[in-house]
């Protein structure tokens, strides 16, 4: 049986609620997601990576959000990360992984909070996860000397932390193997 939309129906977009598991493409997308700033601003640098699997394969489906804090370490809570007026920076932003498992942002360099290494908070949706992933990807230490949860990733704490490259700061993100990112527990994840 095939079910078809006419009239309001039809101009009701579907909301992320109704799009769980592998179809959460199919809403959470939106022009500018990606671009927290626009490129070329002053100040603007590409974050990027790959999300692999547990055999070291992309995975070209999954969903990766960023948050962090403006560059002079405000956190940032301003209003239109969903609609993009390319003047406010909101300090949020969303980026599918296409078929390589890369994604990308156009953003701008965290600054510290409060005295606390800069990082970029992530979350990761993909395939055969019943729930978000959370993580950090921190700035490259510099020899700065590293915090609390760096410390307590003991071996594991490179997993964390971006490397600069010629395009500006690669995060990898592995869900599982050898290499797995380090996720954090989060205190809403079950729910």
């Amino acid at each position: 049986m095939t079910l078809t939309t006419t009239g309001a129906a039809a101009a009701l977009p579907p909301t992320p609620g109704q799009t769980v598991g592998p179809f959460f493409h199919y809403a959470l997308p939106y022009d500018g997601d990606r671009q927290l700033v626009a490129p070329g601003i002053p100040g603007a640098l590409l974050l990027h990576g790959t999300v692999t699997d547990g055999s070291g394969l992309p995975v070209r489906d999954a969903l990766v959000e960023i948050w962090q804090a403006d560059p002079a370490g405000h956190v940032v809570q301003r209003h239109g990360s969903l609609r993009r007026d390319g003047h406010a920076f909101t300090g949020f932003g969303r980026c599918s992984t296409d078929r390589t498992g890369r994604y990308a942002f156009t953003t701008l360099r965290p600054g510290s909070v409060e005295g606390g290494l800069p990082f970029f908070a992530v979350a990761v949706f993909a395939r055969g996860l019943m729930h978000r992933l959370f993580t950090r990807a921190y700035l490259p230490l510099d020899g700065a000397e590293p915090d609390a949860l760096l410390r307590s990733a003991g071996d594991r704490s490179g997993t964390l932390l971006c490397v600069d490259d010629e395009d500006g700061l690669r995060f990898d993100i592995a869900l599982q193997g050898e290499r797995e990112t380090v996720f954090l527990a989060h205190p809403r994840a079950g729910r």
